[in-house]
């Protein structure tokens, strides 16, 4: 199957090319600005996928401009529908990734996909408003959407949390300063994520929303307890009040039971590595 992947070169999108090219895929990196709608139309019409996967977005919450968000995350996505209606030949399936983080702070948990979505941050404002501008395309392109909770691993930019933890356990560091020690979070493997957005491709039923998630929350103290653990070295965590979000999240774990029934159906099933492989994996790549 060919592949149009978007974010080809993200910490998502290199795993997932890999995964997608050792399962006998033709992966297509997307090379246009999806601001450039011209480009994108050209680029798109000329790959012809079979398939696609959009992963490429602004994803850091902490991102310092706020635009942005919408620029690559809503209009770039609207951007690229418009190129994919236009080809003669419809994909099998789009998968377009959203997020977890649309959910906000809700009182259930964990949370299913029926949950009314209450974003609390621009990053997932934008994310929740890609996937309401998609539905607009549902009835030319067999959409699928992902709403992929917290994961990490190698290759991941050490401004996002765990990454950050890694390097500083990597390299002995005698402090460290966080924000809310005590947010409740999924840490799920990024290999876990891609290979479930390629089970996706092949089973996932279009027009359908699908949590990826292992059920699994950690609050930030288990996964420095962890560190600890495996690096055998203490370190002072100093909380420092300019990483505390105003609007924090404060426990998002998701219901993965849609995706497993999907997957039952077709004889699979989800692979969770457990927290501690993640960061070993990790801490041996940060050590290289």
């Amino acid at each position: 199957m060919k592949i149009l992947l978007t974010g080809a070169t993200g910490f998502t999108g290199r795993p997932f090319a890999n995964l997608a090219r050792i399962a006998g895929h033709e992966v297509v990196p997307l090379q246009a600005n999806l601001t450039d709608r011209e480009a994108l139309l050209n680029e798109v019409l000329a790959a012809a996928p079979e398939a696609v996967v959009h992963l490429a977005a602004i994803s850091f919450v902490g991102h310092a401009d706020d635009n942005a968000f919408y620029a690559i995350n809503t209009i770039g996505t609207t951007n690229l529908l418009a190129a994919l209606a236009r080809l003669p030949q419809a994909p099998r399936r789009v998968l377009l990734a959203s997020s977890a983080n649309v959910y906000g702070n809700c009182e259930q948990s964990p949370i299913e996909e029926s949950q009314a979505p209450a974003p609390v941050n621009h990053y997932a404002m934008s994310k929740l408003a890609m996937e309401h501008m998609a539905r607009t395309y549902a009835d030319r392109l067999p959409l699928l959407i992902t709403r992929p909770f917290n994961y990490t691993g190698p290759g991941q930019a050490v401004n996002f949390v765990i990454p950050k933890l890694v390097d500083h356990f990597a390299r002995r560091a005698s402090r460290v300063e966080l924000g809310n020690l005590h947010v409740e979070r999924e840490y799920n493997d990024v290999d876990f994520v891609c290979r479930t957005y390629l089970q996706l491709l092949q089973f996932g039923t279009p027009g359908e929303t699908y949590n990826v998630c292992s059920g699994q929350p950690y609050t930030l103290q288990h996964v420095i307890d962890t560190l600890l653990k495996i690096t055998r070295h203490a370190m002072r965590v100093e909380v420092n009040p300019a990483f505390v979000r105003a609007n924090e999240v404060h426990r998002l774990c998701g219901n993965p039971t849609k995706l497993q029934r999907l997957l039952a159906q077709h004889g699979s099933a989800l692979a969770t590595p457990p927290l501690t492989q993640t960061l070993e994996r990790m801490l041996a790549a940060a050590s290289a």
